[in-house]
């Protein structure tokens, strides 16, 4: 982090710690909150007062937000719906967003244009502010721009989404991308400079959960850099996880809840009362692979993880925060770079709008932080959430949230 940026983030926590500083030189300021930082971890702003306390395992990441990240963009762009987000190998926060969410006039600067079935925009121009970015936005650690695309091809070579989703940036450096639209039967895979490389499916294709040649309105997916095998939660037209050759886009296999092969049935609205349901609800929303070969698999209404081997034999689950309703408790999983015994999953809840902390073996919820809200280190429909290299945890708010937010990793 740079010098006048670091002051600017610990200058702000200030207030928020209590700390009296005046008369004393930068580098003093610098060192005085720091220390004062560590002691004080209970007290830190969206943390619980028992957040270094004797019922929190050690090694439970906890974090303070940086509000003044990432820089503000370029070219008079905004954001819409921030609904996915993922971390490459250089610590580059990746983004997917859905242009067409920005609200009529927060657009008002925004030339009148169509993606598929989507139309949004103005002609005339109704005011200065502001032009949306495009749908897969990347920046450096410091929060500054490096990359933005996507949208149609115009030479006709693919066609966007009708609602962007899922992001991943695999072991090799390339951006995987979804949508969650109407006939968004296909998912891609692009260089880092928005190159296009591969399509897996095509639009308005699927044949439902056990088609091999396509995807349904995939939420997200990621590469196991073992096999280089692309997992995809797919999600929210199926209910199954389905693998593919990351480098041929060949069917590998696929499954459903249990290790069963999927059905389309809809089991109905969530019940906790209820035997588990043999079929997974949609959206199917989160994947994702620890080093000991397990495979972690959302079924985001009913609450529940399901863990699997990587060739779909069922191992176990749980449910979380069984009273949540609606759109359900778990959104995603993610495991923490530095938490090498990788004990601790982290799951984000855009229901409850917190982030659990759940002990890997046992499934069960030992931490949890945030709430709902606006202002900085809130949640407003928490969709998504990676980890950097450094610990660092960076989240992506959809429906009225449209942002991205970094919580700095504490001592």
């Amino acid at each position: 982090m740079n010098q006048s940026r670091s002051m600017r983030s610990t200058l702000l926590l200030l207030p928020l710690l209590g700390i009296a500083l005046s008369g004393c030189t930068p580098a003093e300021e610098s060192s005085a909150t720091i220390a004062a930082s560590q002691e004080d971890l209970g007290t830190m702003p969206n943390m619980p007062e028992d957040a270094s306390g004797p019922g929190v395992p050690d090694g439970v990441a906890q974090f303070a937000v940086d509000p003044f990240w990432p820089q503000p963009l370029p070219n008079n762009w905004i954001l819409g719906q921030v609904a996915g987000t993922a971390v490459d190998s250089n610590d580059n926060v990746w983004i997917i967003h859905r242009p067409w969410t920005v609200q009529g006039t927060n657009a008002g600067a925004t030339p009148e244009q169509t993606t598929r079935d989507n139309t949004w925009g103005h002609d005339p121009l109704q005011s200065v502010c502001c032009v949306t970015a495009p749908p897969v936005v990347a920046f450096d650690s410091e929060g500054n721009l490096i990359q933005a695309w996507g949208g149609n091809d115009p030479n006709g070579e693919y066609q966007w989404f009708n609602s962007e989703h899922g992001i991943h940036v695999d072991h090799n450096g390339f951006v995987w991308v979804a949508g969650n639209g109407e006939d968004d039967h296909h998912m891609m895979k692009f260089t880092q400079e928005g190159e296009f490389v591969m399509q897996i499916g095509g639009v308005g294709v699927s044949e439902g959960s056990n088609d091999t040649n396509s995807v349904n309105r995939a939420a997200t997916m990621t590469v196991d850099p073992e096999t280089n095998e692309i997992f995809v939660a797919d999600g929210y037209g199926n209910r199954r996880v389905i693998v593919f050759d990351a480098e041929t886009g060949e069917y590998r296999r696929h499954w459903g809840a249990y290790g069963e092969p999927p059905v389309d049935e809809d089991p109905g609205p969530w019940d906790p009362a209820a035997p588990p349901s043999r079929t997974w609800r949609t959206p199917v929303h989160g994947v994702e692979i620890s080093n000991d070969g397990l495979v972690y698999v959302t079924d985001r209404p009913s609450n529940r993880i399901q863990v699997f081997q990587k060739d779909g034999t069922y191992v176990t689950e749980a449910v979380l925060a069984p009273e949540t309703y609606g759109p359900g408790s778990t959104w995603g999983v993610e495991l923490d770079p530095l938490d090498p015994e990788q004990r601790f999953l982290y799951v984000p809840d855009g229901t409850n709008n917190k982030v659990w902390a759940l002990d890997r073996e046992t499934l069960e919820p030992v931490y949890s932080w945030g709430r709902g809200g606006r202002q900085p280190g809130q949640f407003d429909w928490l969709h998504y959430l990676d980890f950097d290299s450094q610990g660092n945890v960076y989240t992506g708010e959809v429906q009225t949230g449209h942002r991205v937010q970094k919580f700095i990793r504490m001592p």
